[in-house]
């Protein structure tokens, strides 16, 4: 990671790195900060350490500085101090970049490095990184990286200096540090605001010059609402990438009406599995020809009893607390997937499943056609507990403004009337919001 940073620094220390709209800091400015983290590590020989930050001008150093050294860095989430409490007891973290009063009796923060401080000559050959999942299906679990291993999928990027890419996930997730791993191998600028939310990003594209938007299908949904409650017309984006979730036709096509000038690209990703690489062609889901590559391949697919399993070089090492795996070895993605002529089509996770009096349904496809429902913003699509059937299929629905509750309902039930009985929607409830973790929807049952 230091190495990115260097590389900018050395050619244009004055570069725009991060940009809020509180100030800036240059490459040099993060490059300087991850060199005094650095020292402090090596001077305290810390090998493990939490960062409980949450700015990027904050977070980039600490990362930069704890893969110079080789030391485990692990960004948590913005949390509660007593649900940040569980995570220093979990993952055994007894250090801190950026403590509070609430957590400084439980991991001590770092300190500046003395004047005598020094770094190692050379960077070491293990470098770990620890990545918390989201915890959309449970509990976060802990994933470890390599920075080596991670590096490898921004080899090819080219430079982009006067590219700008709005940080729409948070910085603690896989596909937050995709996008800042891109952004730093291209020299270009990130934009960073606070909270990760599509209102306060809206005003960040409009204000702050973006040019680039990697996001969540969720957080696209969100964003084309607040763009219609603003009225403000379309940023003029140059790329759109979507990831973290299934991608339906009907949300690149809006996507594509609303900005026609923008590439539209799609990221299959995990934290475990790190990115199989990015697709262009405008159509829902994955080509047929990612099942089959070479045995050198970075990224390989297959498909097995309906779910989709994956092999990478850019993956996960284990899970913390567990034993190691065959980093490059076959492994179940949870995600259920159904091949359709020459195209690989996404029908929801293991984890999301409807058992309906036996029956079992997924939930995204049903989601796909309300969310195509005029007057829908966003919808989410869940198993609800019933004592004749076991679950039933419910609907939670955010309207846009200027449409009824009756019209829209009439309209859903209409639009769902020819799917098999067991999958039309029993229950439709409209909310103020939808349940959202990492901007990904939550259809576990409830």
């Amino acid at each position: 990671m230091i190495e990115l940073l260097r590389r900018v620094r050395d050619v244009d220390p004055d570069r725009p790195a991060v940009v809020t709209h509180d100030g800036t800091a240059t490459y040099g400015d993060l490059h300087a900060a991850a060199e005094s983290i650095a020292r402090a590590l090596t001077e305290s020989a810390i090998s493990r350490i939490a960062v409980t930050d949450v700015e990027a001008a904050g977070v980039i150093p600490a990362l930069a500085g704890a893969s110079r050294v080789g030391t485990e860095a692990c960004i948590y989430p913005p949390a509660e101090p007593a649900e940040i409490t569980d995570l220093l007891a979990r993952f055994d973290h007894h250090d801190c970049i950026a403590g509070s009063p609430d957590v400084d009796h439980l991991a001590k923060p770092l300190g500046a490095p003395s004047e005598n401080a020094s770094l190692p000559s050379d960077t070491p050959e293990e470098r770990p990184h620890l990545v918390l999942t989201t915890g959309t299906t449970g509990t976060p679990r802990g994933v470890r990286h390599d920075w080596n291993r991670l590096l490898r999928g921004v080899e090819r990027v080219e430079p982009a200096p006067e590219d700008r890419w709005l940080l729409a996930y948070g910085i603690h997730q896989f596909a937050g540090l995709q996008v800042l791993l891109h952004v730093a191998a291209a020299g270009s600028t990130l934009v960073a605001p606070t909270p990760r939310r599509p209102r306060e990003g809206l005003r960040a594209i409009r204000e702050l010059g973006v040019t680039h938007l990697s996001a969540t299908p969720t957080y696209w949904r969100f964003l084309l609402a607040e763009m219609q409650s603003d009225g403000g017309g379309s940023p003029p984006l140059r790329q759109i990438t979507l990831g973290g979730e299934a991608i339906p036709g009907t949300l690149l096509e809006k996507l594509g009406q609303v900005f026609p000038d923008a590439r539209i690209s799609q990221v299959y990703a995990a934290s475990e599995f790190g990115s199989s690489g990015s697709v262009r062609d405008g159509q829902a889901g994955l080509p047929i020809d990612v099942i089959g590559r070479d045995e050198d391949a970075p990224v390989d697919m297959k498909v097995v009893d309906g779910q989709l399993w994956m092999r990478s070089r850019t993956g996960m090492l284990g899970y913390y607390g567990e034993e190691s795996v065959d980093a490059d070895g076959w492994r179940p993605t949870g995600d259920l997937v159904e091949v359709v002529g020459d195209r690989i089509l996404f029908r929801g996770r293991t984890s999301e499943v409807i058992n309906v009096g036996g029956v079992k349904i997924h939930p995204l496809p049903i989601e796909n056609l309300v969310a195509g429902v005029p007057g829908v913003a966003i919808c989410r699509v869940h198993g609800r507990p019933s004592p004749v059937t076991g679950s039933i299929v419910a609907v939670e629905v955010v309207l846009l403004p200027g449409h009824a509750d009756a019209d829209v309902r009439s309209a859903i039930r209409a639009a769902c009337s020819e799917l098999p009985a067991a999958a039309r929607p029993r229950s439709i409830t409209f909310v103020d919001s939808v349940t959202t973790i990492g901007n990904k929807v939550i259809r576990s049952t409830s």
